[in-house]
């Protein structure tokens, strides 16, 4: 099933008490997911089409949720991925995005499984009503112009649940990172593997986004503390790592490995 949040024409920390520049903002960057929606499966790791890397982020998702049958917001959910895994593992799933360009295909393919989710077209900041007993994201919270009114919206629905963040890190810039950048970028263009996004996102639109820039998980632990969260803490998730370099390309694989975390709040 799927319908539109309480905000029409969604976007990310939409609301009609905010300023014209922040609308716009927001609207670019709902727009840019829209037209990526087409490309974004192709990407792998997007869709964790590689059976080894989905069963190490079910394994993940087992560990960080380990309510059975537990109601589970996926904020950002895009074309499915961590939803269908939780569906899959039995929990009742709301998939939430703004782009319901991504979420016609999340809803695709859950009719393809036989998995029942419901997908709610709306802002990351205006969460449809819980209680739920956990609240995940992956890759969501950098795309976020006010990460902190995010995370204030998603505690608020979820009081007595769990919180799950999943990041990675490129860690900073130096000399070494970005000769990996460029024989990575060269590997790729030699084995034909075309680019995981339609496009790069605006320069204008990354400088206002808090997060965008991150290197380490300190900047987001520090969201988390002004929005309330008094009590989280940090894992690694090596699985996850070991099963998408070995998804991946055998040379491309060893490059393009980041450090992916778990951020469990409550």
């Amino acid at each position: 099933m799927t319908r539109q949040g309480d905000q029409h024409g969604t976007q990310p920390g939409s609301g009609s008490d905010q300023p014209d520049a922040t609308t716009n903002l927001s609207s670019r960057i709902r727009d840019w997911w829209e037209e990526d929606a087409g490309v974004y499966d192709r990407s792998p790791s997007h869709a964790l089409s590689d059976p080894r890397e989905a069963a190490a982020w079910g394994g993940a998702l087992s560990r960080h949720i380990p309510l059975p049958g537990a109601r589970v917001l996926d904020v950002g959910a895009g074309t499915g991925a961590l939803s269908l895994i939780a569906a899959a593992l039995g929990h009742r799933v709301t998939a939430l995005d703004f782009s319901s360009a991504m979420l016609a295909r999340a809803r695709r393919k859950a009719e393809e499984r036989g998995l029942e989710i419901e997908f709610v077209v709306g802002s990351a900041t205006e969460p449809p009503e819980g209680p739920f007993d956990a609240v995940i994201e992956r890759h969501v919270l950098w795309t976020q112009p006010r990460p902190a009114d995010a995370l204030r919206a998603w505690r608020e629905v979820c009081p007595k649940g769990r919180l799950v963040l999943y990041e990675s890190f490129p860690g900073a810039p130096t000399a070494l990172s970005r000769l990996r950048e460029g024989a990575a970028s060269a590997i790729r263009r030699g084995l034909r593997i075309p680019d995981d996004h339609h496009g790069a996102y605006d320069a204008e639109v990354i400088a206002a986004l808090p997060l965008a820039r991150r290197a380490s998980v300190e900047p987001v632990l520090q969201a988390l503390s002004d929005a309330g969260w008094r009590r989280y803490r940090v894992e690694r998730l090596r699985e996850v790592e070991d099963a998408r370099r070995r998804a991946a390309p055998p040379l491309l694989g060893r490059i393009e490995r980041r450090e992916r975390i778990a951020v469990l709040a409550e």
